[in-house]
């Protein structure tokens, strides 16, 4: 039987400093914009604030606008948005992955390694539960920046078809940004989406994209621009992954171990 093709927007952004609604608005624009039916769009990791250890300036809870602005969007547009933002919850403050389904359910996602670089362990709390999303017959493990350089974590134990990246990657470290995604690709056998956002931001770093999709084999998908604002559209095809798998079947091989938290 043949399965259907996933659609996915990756919007490649600049992001307004530490202004929530200035980032909702710019989006908005960009994703009424899509003309064509898509599965998911996916936004860049703290997408309504840039990456800031100002927590309290932009934080939002569960039941803020932000959430109730992606949920009114992906039942207009019948397709998930998934991207990170600053929430605050029992006290803590989590740089959290939303994933909201067109019907309004949304699983969540708290970014597992804080970038200890820049202060954001000593702002935000970790989380300690890898997501799996089980959406149109597909399953997808969405991460967030840091994240990346862990491939432990990004370890395709669950057999997950697609494994997402959205970021705040500065353009000094972008050689690593190309080169880790490419390896998850491979070594998990898997799609492989990175989003990640372009311009300055209010400390000054600059990003240049460098956003990216890679097939199971580690082949780039796209033809996205680095530094600019861009929206791009792929399709990811299980049977093709399904069959690489099933001839090749290199995840067979994988060590065993348990990670320990």
């Amino acid at each position: 039987m043949s399965n259907p093709d996933l659609y996915i927007a990756l919007i490649q952004s600049a992001l307004v400093w530490e202004h929530p609604t200035q980032n909702r608005l710019n989006f908005s624009k960009k994703i009424e914009s899509i003309s064509q039916p898509v599965d998911i769009i996916v936004l860049p990791e703290m997408f309504t604030s840039g990456f800031t250890m100002n927590a309290s300036a932009v934080a939002e809870t569960m039941d803020g606008e932000t959430v109730a602005w992606m949920k009114d969007l992906a039942s207009k547009k019948q397709a998930a948005i998934t991207g990170s933002l600053v929430v605050k919850e029992n006290g803590n403050y989590y740089n959290r992955l939303l994933f909201v389904h067109p019907d309004g359910t949304i699983e969540t996602y708290d970014k597992r390694h804080t970038f200890t670089l820049a202060g954001e362990d000593k702002v935000y709390a970790s989380g300690t539960e890898k997501l799996i999303v089980n959406y149109k017959g597909w399953k997808i493990c969405p991460l967030i920046c840091y994240d990346l350089r862990f491939p432990v974590w990004a370890r395709n134990v669950e057999e997950y078809d697609v494994v997402m990246y959205v970021a705040n990657w500065p353009k000094l470290r972008v050689a690593a940004w190309d080169a880790l995604l490419k390896a998850r690709a491979i070594e998990n056998m898997s799609y492989c989406i990175g989003v990640n956002r372009v311009g300055l931001d209010g400390n000054n770093h600059e990003y240049s994209g460098h956003s990216a999709a890679y097939d199971v084999l580690g082949q780039r998908m796209d033809f996205i621009p680095e530094n600019k604002e861009v929206i791009e559209i792929i399709s990811l095809s299980k049977n093709e992954l399904e069959m690489h798998r099933s001839k090749l079947n290199f995840l067979r091989d994988r060590d065993d171990f348990n990670l320990t938290t």
